[in-house]
């Protein structure tokens, strides 16, 4: 295969991950405009609706080894298309529910459905990519998931207004069904994904119990940065409304909070993959965190108009970790088993930034949300030993 060729066929592989990213990102951050129209349309309480969160975020975190697992079978192409048809069909069974018990039971599907992307869009792209700009690509990568968190919950949220919840679960539901189609399709054309086929003389002992984990310690220091990275993103993110309403701010000034700091994140994930390729994984993840924990503090302690103009500079550093480590992961695991590790991972970083809420909350409701956020942004700075760590273990892999 010529240089353009493979350099169109790479273009493709990203462009139809990114895609994918896009879709799904949809799918999980949609949630945040339905959960209050279901409150409202079907009397839940904040219990019933805590949960409903929990069903999606559940079985998308239990489900993201198992497709790892079914990857390695049949190739990331079918897991992938077949896993957006379901969480698209979701959707669609959504306009159709009736109560809190439906509603559980369609989003444990469409979590499920969900599941596959993270894992094996990263999978394919870092296959793709090999040693050759992999973090880079994963950053534009993780740039379309960002995208897809703006784009898709407002352009929902305008047909909800309209139309209702019905119709627009139902729309983007079959907007999803269709991305599958596309998504399986491009991948087939490039031939990214397909069913693997078995080696016999494969040295056995290259993997670790099979998880194909070449450097188990160097796995590890890098899952940990990232537990450490998850949980602070997404505990942080919970309580900042919380902090901006503390000093002044109205429901309408937070959105526009929200919306500052998504699109530093979105841009955060791009520069920082970019960045990795240049200045080095180890300087890239030290700068992003230090800059976190501190940004962090200085948002606690600044007025609201300082707080705000920082949130921008604290989305790139908040969601740029990120990208880095995605790409971090393949140094570790043989080529063969990639699915199923990068499934280990993102499996440990969703748990993580689902339970972190929780301990950061209780600290808030006794010591204040200020300090909980000042606790937060210390737990950052533990990133910083663990990249210490991971330089040796780098140097070798």
């Amino acid at each position: 295969m010529t240089q353009v060729a493979e350099t169109r066929r790479r273009r493709g592989i990203l462009a139809s991950g990114g895609f994918a990213h896009f879709i799904h990102d949809g799918f999980t951050d949609c949630l945040f405009v339905l959960l209050p129209l279901w409150a409202t349309g079907f009397g839940l309480s904040h219990a019933q609706v805590g949960f409903l969160k929990m069903c999606m975020s559940g079985s998308l975190a239990a489900s993201q080894v198992p497709a790892g697992f079914l990857a390695e079978r049949f190739g990331e192409r079918v897991v992938l298309a077949t896993g957006t048809v379901l969480a698209g069909c979701g959707f669609l069974l959504l306009a159709l529910a009736d109560g809190f018990t439906s509603l559980a039971v369609i989003l444990l599907i469409t979590g499920t459905g969900c599941a596959v992307q993270h894992p094996l869009a990263s999978s394919v792209i870092s296959t793709a990519y090999g040693d050759g700009r992999r973090r880079a690509a994963l950053g534009m990568y993780n740039f379309a998931g960002d995208l897809g968190k703006v784009v898709v919950p407002f352009s929902v949220a305008a047909i909800v207004g309209i139309y209702g919840w019905q119709t627009g679960t139902f729309i983007y539901g079959a907007v999803g069904v269709a991305a599958a189609v596309v998504i399986y399709f491009v991948l087939r054309r490039f031939g990214a994904g397909e069913q693997p086929v078995r080696n016999q003389h494969h040295d056995e002992n290259q993997s670790v119990a099979g998880w194909g984990i070449r450097h188990r310690r160097g796995f590890a220091v890098l899952s940990g940065i990232g537990v450490i990275d998850s949980s602070a993103r997404l505990a942080f993110m919970t309580f900042l409304p919380f902090l901006l309403m503390e000093k002044g701010l109205d429901v309408t000034g937070v959105g526009f909070a929200l919306a500052l700091i998504f699109s530093g994140g979105a841009a955060g994930k791009l520069i920082c993959g970019l960045a990795a390729e240049r200045i080095g994984i180890l300087r890239t993840v030290i700068i992003t965190e230090l800059a976190t924990g501190g940004l962090i503090l200085t948002v606690i302690a600044a007025d609201l108009t300082v707080a705000m103009a920082t949130l921008p500079l604290l989305g790139i550093a908040l969601n740029g970790t990120s990208s880095v480590l995605y790409g971090t992961v393949g140094d570790f695991v043989d080529p063969e088993r990639q699915a199923r590790a990068f499934g280990i991972f993102y499996t440990l970083g969703v748990g993580a930034g689902a339970l972190a809420p929780l301990g950061y909350g209780a600290i808030s409701d006794v010591w204040g949300v200020s300090t909980a956020l000042t606790v937060l942004a210390s737990t950052v700075f533990l990133t910083l030993p663990l990249c210490l760590a991971l330089r040796p273990i780098l140097r070798a892999a």
